[in-house]
């Protein structure tokens, strides 16, 4: 049987070595394989070389792959591919599917490792880490060209059989080096004995390592550290407690720490938050209340319950005095005053005394008797009022007190009959002489109503809703005038109880402020309702003012259009019509004037709810000029413009003037004025041509009854109701001359000398004492009251005068 084999082997060899006579090129094979595949006799792939001139299966393509790792243990896909000769494209796929067979293999960045090659890798490693105890992963990543996270999956299940090490932090350490390195922990861990941060505590245990490992070693990370105290403390080899990870509090620490608080809150009965955090305890509340679950928390302090009996009986003492304390007095300084009001709540007799309105907290720690701010609020709220009547009439004139000093200030006449009548609007005795002063005062007869004028009812709601309307800021700005202010309630408070000055106005948390605060809203409210209550008393007199108002002005503003026509008889004659409108201005005019401005000033005073007394609104007032200008002044908006423009024109020089700017206000202020028409002319003219004969009739000064029968001449002559001066008596004389017969005149020029003469000698013999003047003076007179029968027939005899 062998010599059988023998002879075919010999065969075959001779068979190869014979060359054949007929050759293949190869392009003939090339086309006899591929009419092999197209016949079916090759069923599998082929693939070309890269020189083109060999076929490889794929078979045989990965038992050439796996022969090249088995061989290298780490190769490179791109190696294989110029090893075996076939294009990149196939040796990848093939490669692919040689590692995704055999889970001994891996395909890593374009290169197949077995893990043949990391066990070898392994071993190399150990024992690297023998002769320098530390690797970083890195370290060997860079050697080994491939990432670091590979590195250390491979290693991690070798560590303790292959590798000799531990991985702490991307760094390989022998079990000597950990044991070392733990050692330094422990040691460093148990002499802490205040609480630390362990971030601090391994920088310096880094850098002794680093100084132990030479200029080779590798820095330690914190982690490796941090694994091997966590691991000391699970074995209890430290005691203490840590938070966070890196809070470290030992436990003798913690045992000095509960001591101090005790020894500190048993012998105060309280404890400070901020002791506890010197004290290292950062959650006080926390861990007091875990150990005193009978105490209190306040805002600033822990206490025991005995300080709420301290201080309730201190309290209760001075509501029961009716006095006041201040809570934070009788408490340790470290107490704020929320704390204070805390713990007032908590006392059962303030609790007590709240509910029964017999105490009030102030300012967080101030605590008074309601029967103590009830002494201070009734004193005070009594000044108040008074304030606020000062306040809301300080701005505003009285006129009535000046009248009186007005009225007296006004000369009175030498003789008995010329006495002026004083506040009244129309007197009916006038200046006579030239020597008379031009503002003295004329007489003027009151002239009667034959009709009476439906007067618009609506006058003094028109003046409300113009004189009286005001803006809301206005009102307001009004109400705080009448407010006092807190200076001033902190004034009455310390004149009330001095011992609050000591406090300060200046300090916000005093009591005197605090009290100040709590007494201005009920002053506010108490004068308010005191205000409410005046204003409505006062709408039923506002009503009557204007009313009486309303009537005195019909008549006295009739009387002054009925004047104010005499005037233009002497328009050519101007110096005498300039002091005949003076004087129309200083007498009539002022009347009604300040009739008018004291009528405005009190319904102003009374809207405004201030109390005026009953005789003030009746009262007939004569009035300077400043005090004019400051009634005018105190009125609202345009009704004050209007009323200084009328003291104005009072001042003038027209009358007509006077009278746009009277009507103007009249207007502005809702009252309605009459105009004289002839009807209502003739009447007044009627009535005061017989009141003037009434009084010539009657009169027995010989000074005063010249004036009067002028006045009654003038009404017969002109039909016009003259008001003269003294110094005009000549000029108006004048305008009779053409009117009367020639005796008639020369009786009434005699008439006028003669009086002149009398007043002259009146007025030389004044503050002397002189026989013949009174002599000379008491002749004169005789001489005028002889001839008064004669003026008296003259003007009142049947024989008249002829008519203009």
């Amino acid at each position: 049987m062998d010599d059988e084999l023998l002879e075919l082997q010999r065969q075959f060899e001779f068979a190869q070595q014979v060359k054949s006579s007929v050759r293949l090129s190869d392009r003939n094979v090339v086309e006899l394989v591929q009419k092999l595949q197209e016949l079916g006799v090759i069923d599998f792939d082929l693939l070309h070389t890269v020189t083109g001139k060999e076929y490889i299966t794929q078979e045989q393509l990965r038992n050439e792959i796996t022969r090249e790792i088995s061989k290298l243990g780490r190769v490179s896909v791109i190696d294989l591919a110029d090893t075996i000769g076939v294009d990149l494209y196939h040796v990848e796929k093939q490669a692919q599917d040689v590692v995704l067979n055999d889970p001994g293999l891996m395909l890593v960045q374009g290169e197949i490792i077995s893990q043949s090659y990391w066990d070898s890798i392994a071993e190399e490693i150990n024992e690297r880490l023998q002769e320098c105890s530390q690797i970083a992963v890195a370290e060997l990543a860079g050697q080994l060209q491939v990432g670091s996270e590979l590195v250390q999956s491979v290693l991690e299940p070798r560590l303790g059989t292959l590798v000799k090490a531990r991985l702490e932090g991307g760094q390989l350490y022998t079990p000597a080096y950990v044991e070392r390195v733990t050692a330094m922990v422990r040691g460093a861990s148990r002499g802490i004995f205040v609480p630390s941060n362990l971030s601090g505590l391994w920088a310096p245990l880094q850098q002794l390592v680093q100084e132990m490992n030479g200029a080779s070693g590798v820095a330690v990370e914190n982690s490796f550290f941090q694994s091997i105290f966590n691991r000391l403390l699970k074995e209890e080899e430290m005691l203490g407690s840590l938070r966070a990870g890196t809070h470290w509090t030992p436990s003798a620490f913690a045992i000095a720490q509960k001591e101090c608080v005790d020894s500190s809150f048993s012998q105060n009965s309280y404890i400070s938050y901020e002791s506890m955090q010197k004290l290292g305890i950062s959650q006080a509340v926390q861990f007091l209340q875990s150990r005193y679950p009978d105490g209190t928390p306040l805002a600033a302090v822990f206490i025991h319950s005995s300080m709420i009996e301290m201080l309730d009986s201190a309290t209760e003492d001075a509501i029961e005095q009716n006095s006041w304390i201040d809570s934070l007095s009788v408490l340790p300084s470290s107490f704020t005053s929320q704390d204070a009001n805390k713990m007032l709540l908590l006392c059962p007799s303030v609790q007590s005394a709240l509910k029964a309105e017999k105490a009030l907290i102030l300012g967080e720690s101030y605590v008074l008797s309601s029967g103590f701010v009830k002494g201070i609020y009734d004193q005070i709220e009594k000044e108040a009022e008074a304030f606020s009547i000062q306040a809301s009439t300080a701005s505003l004139i009285d006129p009535s007190s000046k009248s009186s000093e007005s009225t007296e200030s006004v000369p009175a006449n030498t003789d008995k009959g010329s006495k002026k009548k004083k506040g009244k609007s129309v007197s009916t005795k006038a200046a006579t002489v030239e020597t008379v002063p031009d503002d003295e005062e004329d007489a003027r007869p009151k002239s009667k109503r034959n009709q009476k004028k439906g007067r618009d009812s609506s006058s003094s709601q028109k003046l409300d809703s113009k004189a009286g309307g005001k803006k809301e800021s206005v009102k307001a700005q009004e109400n705080n005038n009448i407010i006092p202010p807190d200076e001033w309630v902190m004034k009455k408070i310390v004149d009330s109880v001095p011992e609050f000055e000591d406090d300060g106005t200046e300090n916000p948390d005093s009591i005197l402020k605090h009290l100040a605060d709590h007494m201005k809203p009920m002053l506010i409210n108490s004068l308010k309702e005191r205000r409410k209550k005046i204003f409505t008393e006062n709408a039923d007199r506002m009503r009557r003012l204007i009313d009486d108002l309303q009537k005195k002005l019909d008549e006295s503003f009739l009387n002054m259009q009925l004047y104010e026509k005499a005037l233009e008889l002497f328009e050519d004659d101007q110096s005498t019509s300039v002091v005949l409108h003076r004087h129309l201005l200083r007498t009539t005019a002022a009347t009604i004037t300040d009739t008018l401005l004291h009528g405005l000033d009190i319904h102003n005073k009374l809207k405004n709810g201030t109390e005026v007394g009953e005789s003030k609104t009746q009262d007939q007032v004569l009035l300077d000029s400043s005090e004019r200008t400051a009634l005018a002044k105190n009125l609202n908006g345009s009704l004050s413009k209007k009323a200084l423009a009328l003291v104005e024109a009072l001042e003038g020089k027209r009358v007509d003037t006077f009278m746009i700017t009277f009507r103007d206000l009249a207007e502005e202020s809702g009252l309605v004025l009459k105009k004289l028409d002839k009807k209502l002319e003739r009447t007044l003219l009627h009535s005061y041509r017989k009141d003037l004969i009434s009084q010539v009739s009657t009169e027995s000064d010989p000074v005063a009854l010249l004036a009067k029968v002028v006045s009654l001449f003038f009404i017969k002559v002109h039909n016009k109701a003259l008001q003269a001066p003294g110094r005009a008596i000549s000029a108006a004389i004048s305008h009779l001359k053409d009117k009367l017969d020639e005796s008639a005149y020369k009786t009434l020029t005699d008439y006028q000398t003669a009086t002149v003469t009398l007043l002259a000698l009146m007025s030389a013999s004044s503050g002397e004492e002189h026989d013949c003047s009174a002599d000379r003076i008491l002749t004169k007179r005789e001489l005028l009251e002889s001839q008064m029968p004669l003026l008296r027939t003259l003007v009142l005899g049947d024989s008249q005068p002829q008519q203009s």
